[in-house]
């Protein structure tokens, strides 16, 4: 089994708003050395798959098919493999 941790984001030329709002507020908050702030998705996905190629492979279609919006963002993710165990 495989955890995808999948990270999504405006494609650098978007403006980000939610990014900007945040930036603002942080300077009224006297923090003075923020230059840019990037605000985006998250998501974790266990799949099945018989190896990191398939595995890959099945989080790219799915992310690009329905996570994310092509025209405006863009995604990475990381693979870690993970035991099936439950966590009590």
């Amino acid at each position: 089994m495989y955890l995808a941790k999948i990270y999504v984001t405006y494609k650098p030329s978007i403006l980000d708003p939610q990014g900007e709002v945040i930036k603002a507020a942080l300077k009224r908050m006297d923090y003075v050395g923020i230059d840019q702030v990037a605000q985006g998705k998250y998501f974790e996905v266990k799949l099945n798959a018989k190896d990191v190629d398939a595995a890959t492979a099945e989080v790219e279609s799915f992310t690009d098919a329905l996570l994310i919006n092509q025209n405006t963002e863009t995604y990475r993710f990381d693979l870690s493999l993970v035991s099936d165990e439950v966590d009590v």
